[in-house]
């Protein structure tokens, strides 16, 4: 298997892997307390569910780019939620440092993981869109398809395609 070949189907589940860990916390968060903090755990419950649905239909095959996009804004916003509960509050929620100890540093690590992974994988295939698809492991014989007639538009170019064809078929 070619590299490119190989590197597509990590990226997608290492992806998958650091979504599924940042729901995981998320969820466990959720159930360990948050669940009773108004606004904020509703929005746990949400992430968790969002981080967790979307590693699964990465998983499945689901096509990637509406997922790699998904899944950049769910690690933002988890980030953007962290960074602003330990500045200026959320729904009057704040919190201090890495607690609680070791979600939120787990968290961070997910988070950041899963952007790293999206924008890697974002690189990777543009690049392979710029420089066309990977060589064939094989040389193919490809038989030399048959001349149409030259462009024309209209009815007489129907009978000439017909007459073409009626030719080659017999």
């Amino acid at each position: 298997m070619n590299t490119q070949g190989f590197l597509a189907p990590t990226l997608r589940s290492a992806t998958a892997a650091t979504l599924a860990a940042s729901g995981y916390i998320h969820a466990q968060l959720y159930t360990d307390g948050y669940r009773f903090i108004r606004v904020i755990g509703p929005l746990f419950l949400l992430q968790a569910s969002a981080s967790l649905a979307l590693a699964a239909l990465l998983l499945i095959g689901t096509p990637p780019l509406p997922l790699r996009i998904a899944g950049a804004g769910v690690a933002l916003g988890a980030l953007g939620g962290f960074t602003a509960s330990r500045t200026v509050g959320v729904f009057g929620f704040t919190e201090h440092g890495l607690q609680p100890a070791p979600q939120a540093a787990l968290g961070l690590l997910a988070e950041c993981g899963t952007l790293v992974l999206l924008v890697i994988w974002q690189v990777t295939v543009t690049r392979q869109h710029r420089t066309g698809p990977p060589p064939a492991s094989a040389p193919r014989e490809v038989a030399a398809a048959p001349a149409l007639p030259g462009p024309a538009e209209g009815p007489l170019a129907d009978h000439a395609i017909r007459e073409h064809l009626r030719q080659r078929l017999g």
